[in-house]
């Protein structure tokens, strides 16, 4: 058991029998009543985000996540095959639990996978991944000083806004919390 007192962002708990990460947490002393903590919490099992209210001192259950690191495979129909990189076993998670995730991933790619007892319960990204331009507009001397941008499709099927001096072929540097362009590779 764990104070709400104690909350820090990326700490896991089980509330109502599911199991949520803390995105964002405020105390709140009223000047008349009882503290209380606000808290904005994320359900590792369906990505629902929810803004819970706790009193002050109330204990929670933590939740122990294990965060066991693998190579993303390959694609068979809805599921997707990833390796445990220490001892080949291999896991498959299906399309409806990994839809944001996917328009990062790229077979042969490094990724965590999030487990709770024998539970998966989905992929942690690294922060910044390196992904190809398939589909963008030709960039047009002198427009690089603009400051504009254009849509750019990349090799996932990602769309991101991007300067416009970027090309077809390129490689970018995209984060993954966001979707945005960070810079070129």
């Amino acid at each position: 058991m764990i104070s709400v007192n104690d909350f820090r962002t990326g700490l896991t708990i089980e509330v109502d029998g599911s199991i949520w990460r803390v995105m964002d947490f405020q105390h709140v002393k009223p000047g008349k009543g009882a503290a209380f903590v606000r808290s904005k919490l994320r359900n590792l099992r369906n990505g629902a985000v929810q803004e819970k209210t706790f009193r002050a001192g109330e204990k929670v259950e933590k939740a122990q996540i294990d965060n066991r690191k693998m190579q993303y495979l390959y694609a068979s129909g809805d599921q997707h095959v990833f390796m445990d990189m220490e001892s080949y076993e291999q896991v498959e998670l299906p399309a409806s639990n990994l839809e944001y995730e996917l328009k990062f991933l790229k077979e042969n790619m490094e990724v965590h996978i999030l487990m709770y007892q024998t539970e998966t319960l989905g992929v942690e990204l690294p922060n910044t991944v390196e992904l190809e331009v398939t589909e963008t507009e030709p960039g047009i001397k002198g427009d690089t000083a603009s400051g504009g941008s254009k849509p750019a499709t990349m090799e996932t099927g990602l769309i991101v806004q991007v300067p416009f001096f970027i090309n077809q072929g390129d490689k970018l540097i995209i984060n993954t919390s966001e979707g945005t362009y960070v810079s070129r590779a």
